[in-house]
């Protein structure tokens, strides 16, 4: 099903490669003196923003003016305290009904939400220069990145999986959406090309019925390059295909769009534009099925060079039941640390974890994991931290974020010349602690590949949940033989609790104890992950940023399991 290189292509390439070159030469430039590179940074943000409500509340002016980077960086850390994001809500809802001058100068270009920590969505203001200069110019960089990699990944076309962009309107008017769809939404014309689907596809409202419609364009097409955070929905993808394939290949041979999904007129009838008859294909896709019985992506994209996903953090369990889905030669892209809040930096290199931390776009903090809960932590520069250690980070951003606490634990993996690199391990909260014990959800999973390795038994998914009613763990299996027993799992799970007491020195005290009593044991149903995913999506989840930590003290989310165990 190759391709020749076009136009199009060609001009993909240069246009890339110019914005490419000319972002990895200042970050060649600005890594160099990590100490002037973050001060030059705080010092731009803060002067933006000095003559602002906030910015005059906490003494920015004051705070540039400062005679050394050390003495700024100490008069910050005196007049801006360490933010969560409830502390500049009302900050923020000023803007949100009208108000310019509050947090940043003017008022924002949109509004990124995201869940928070109260039943109030967090509302993450995005200025025109954050969008412009941050992450405008680190995404230019990143598909640059995916071309020195796989110099043919743009050959054919892109199967993008990102928000809907706009999803309605502060007070003020003023809109708000999900930053990945706004970002593809106003990628150059030249990228719009490569997409295998419209962006009117991600404002079907209807989850399976999105799903549809971007793997009936995307399974027509010769797909090279895959763009999705989570790897979760590589997963969807797959099952979808496979449940839907005689759809697939009658809407690819007809050039139609099967009238089973809800997808609303309007939409239909701009999809329509982009789609047209294919019955070679759909004969291709029906060989292929015949051939085999699970179809694979690297059955009917056998060409696919990249995916870019999320496979650091507790997402590493569901890239690790996809990465041989694909085909051997293609490679896979860490999406990268990004939040609602920030986009910290890039991963440069594929097959690897390291976020490069761009010091010269953000201005970023660190508090060491040993002093998280301190009163007074020290706060580490970012020059300033050490290679296999793990901290929190604070974050700066000329979107408003002041010393903001993303709760999110890194570990610094190595040093762009004297920017730090970084991998996500986990949330700061995602420690669970029923009697003290701070039981962290990455022992979690280390313990479970630990028993899988030493049982043989495999359990693609697995979830824990803390009891504190019955001061105990609660562990739900989904193993790929379904013919295990309670019994065996019972077994699996008393060797699970022997490897969380080898991880976790307070684990096993208070299992002496029996202060933690002893972890209880649970089979789910087949495709568990799956339903739990469409439960909450139907309960008002973004699937583009739907995640589940793998250990969880969460009733809501432990009740839905329970529904989901074997009968």
């Amino acid at each position: 099903m190759r391709e020749p290189r076009t136009k199009q292509w060609w001009l993909t390439k240069l246009a890339l490669t110019i914005v490419g070159k000319i972002g990895i030469a200042q970050l060649n430039k600005r890594s160099k003196d990590g100490k002037k590179a973050l001060a030059g940074t705080l010092k731009h943000i803060l002067g933006i923003s000095k003559d602002t409500v906030y910015g005059k509340e906490h003494h920015f002016e004051e705070i540039i003016n400062a005679k050394t980077p050390e003495e700024m960086f100490e008069l910050y850390q005196k007049y801006v305290k360490v933010n969560d994001y409830e502390d500049l809500r009302p900050y923020v809802e000023r803007h949100k009904n009208g108000e310019s001058d509050i947090l940043f100068p003017g008022k924002p270009k949109f509004y990124a939400t995201t869940s928070g920590t109260t039943k109030e969505p967090k509302w993450i203001p995005v200025t025109n220069e954050y969008y412009k200069n941050v992450y405008k110019t680190m995404s230019q960089i990143w598909y640059y990145s995916f071309m020195k990699t796989k110099p043919r990944v743009y050959y054919g076309k892109s199967l993008s999986i990102v928000g809907k962009a706009i999803e309605g309107t502060a007070p003020d008017g003023t809109l708000f959406g999900s930053i990945s769809g706004v970002i593809q939404r106003d990628v150059p014309g030249f990228m719009k090309k490569t997409y295998s689907s419209p962006i009117d596809v991600f404002q079907i409202s209807d989850y399976k019925a999105r799903y549809y419609a971007l793997m009936r364009m995307g399974l027509a097409e010769n797909i090279s390059i895959i763009v999705t955070a989570n790897p979760s929905t590589l997963i969807e993808m797959q099952l979808h295909i496979n449940e839907h394939f005689d759809e697939y290949c009658n809407d690819i041979e007809n050039g139609t769009m099967s009238e089973k999904f809800d997808i609303p007129k309007e939409i239909r009838e701009a999809i329509q534009q982009y789609i047209k008859p294919k019955p070679a294909r759909a004969a291709e896709l029906r060989k292929l099925k015949s051939r085999h019985e699970n179809l694979l992506p690297k059955h009917y994209w056998p060409e696919l060079q990249l995916v870019t996903c999320w496979f650091c953090g507790n997402t590493k369990i569901y890239y690790d039941r996809v990465r041989d889905s694909f085909p051997s030669d293609s490679v896979f892209h860490e999406f990268g640390y990004i939040s609602t809040e920030c986009k910290a930096g890039v991963v440069l290199k594929s097959n690897s974890r390291d976020t490069v931390v761009f010091g010269h776009k953000n201005y970023i903090e660190f508090i060491h994991e040993s002093e998280i809960e301190s009163a007074n932590p020290k706060i580490y520069q970012a020059y300033e931290v050490k290679e296999g250690q793990r901290y929190c980070m604070l974050v700066t951003t000329c979107s408003g974020l002041y010393r903001y606490n993303t709760t999110d634990l890194v570990e610094i993996t190595g040093f762009y010349n004297e920017f730090p690199m970084i991998e996500f391990i986990q949330k700061t909260n995602g420690t669970i602690s029923l009697t003290g014990e701070k039981l962290h959800e990455s022992q979690f999973i280390e313990a479970m590949h630990e028993t899988m390795k030493k049982t043989g038994k495999i359990a693609p998914f697995f979830v824990g949940f803390a009891d504190p009613q019955k001061s105990n763990y609660k562990f739900y299996y989904e193993f790929a033989n379904q013919n295990i027993s309670i019994t065996e799992a019972e077994e699996f799970t008393n060797y699970l609790d022997k490897c969380l007491m080898e991880y976790n020195d307070e684990y096993r005290d208070k299992r002496a104890s029996n202060r933690v009593k002893a972890p209880e044991t649970a089979l789910l149903s087949p495709e568990a992950f799956e339903s739990f995913k469409q439960t909450c999506i139907n309960r008002g989840y973004r699937d583009g940023q739907f995640k589940v930590n793998l250990l969880m003290q969460d009733e809501k989310r432990h009740a839905i399991f329970k529904e989901l165990v074997k009968k």
